[in-house]
């Protein structure tokens, strides 16, 4: 599969270069600025020491900043299962969009029309598992929210890219806001750990606050129409199905 790109390259990388295999993740990111030139300006400013592999602007065009088998540096402190600064072993993707702070927009079907193009490519090149594509949010929940509620991971999902649930959407409408038993719920959050889903803080001591980011970020991904930090019996069903069919993602 051959990709249109333009190159704006950023210093912002590890100069030691990876092997093909070490690539595992995709990481989605939005960029969270006020407008797309200064998200490119940042990326790709030395000063910032942030970047990405590939940055999708909202026109739908395709921009390398750090050649694949380099480290960018767009996850900071992050982890899922037994991996940990995710950096090392992924590719990150940067859509233009203004963000929870700015705004926050839907994407642009031209933006998805690439993401899916880009990342078909990759998938097919580093051999990457649905399990391991991923939102920045996911791998760091305590400080991220994008690329947020309004990212199609159902869509995505649709066009073999990342993993959903499949449940049917009437049901789980049925039990949207129904509490679950403090027994339920703890094996829920044990669940979200199999998962991969990070199971501790750097930056929260307070383990129930934590647990309230943690139950947001999965939310955002498979449930967005109502982020509240709680587990009910919507998102029980869900996180159960995820995690029995763990072998089949």
């Amino acid at each position: 599969m051959s990709m249109n790109l333009t190159s704006i390259y950023s210093p912002n990388f590890g100069l030691r270069k990876r092997r093909k295999n070490q690539i595992k993740f995709i990481i989605f990111h939005y960029t969270g600025m006020k407008s797309e030139k200064s998200a490119i300006r940042r990326l790709t400013n030395l000063q910032s020491e942030v970047s990405s592999h590939y940055f999708i602007k909202k026109s739908g065009e395709i921009i390398l900043m750090v050649p694949d088998l380099y480290t960018a540096w767009h996850a900071g402190v992050s982890s899922w299962k037994n991996h940990n600064s995710l950096n090392t072993n992924s590719i990150g993707i940067e859509i233009s969009n203004p963000g929870h702070k700015f705004g926050y927009a839907d994407f642009k079907k031209k933006q998805i029309k690439s993401l899916i193009k880009v990342s078909k490519f990759l998938i097919h090149k580093y051999k990457i598992k649905k399990n391991n594509i991923l939102g920045h949010s996911d791998i760091a929940p305590d400080r991220k929210m994008d690329p947020g509620e309004k990212f199609p991971w159902e869509l995505l999902f649709k066009n073999k890219i990342g993993f959903w649930h499949q449940l049917d959407k009437k049901k789980l409408k049925t039990l949207r806001g129904n509490k679950i038993s403090i027994k339920s719920n703890q094996l829920c959050k044990k669940k979200l750990k199999k998962l991969g889903y990070p199971s501790s803080s750097k930056i929260f001591k307070n383990h129930s606050k934590f647990n309230k980011f943690l139950i947001r970020a999965f939310q955002r991904r498979f449930r967005p129409a109502l982020i509240d930090g709680q587990i009910d019996q919507e998102c029980m069903l869900i996180i159960n199905k995820l995690a029995n069919n763990q072998n089949n993602i």
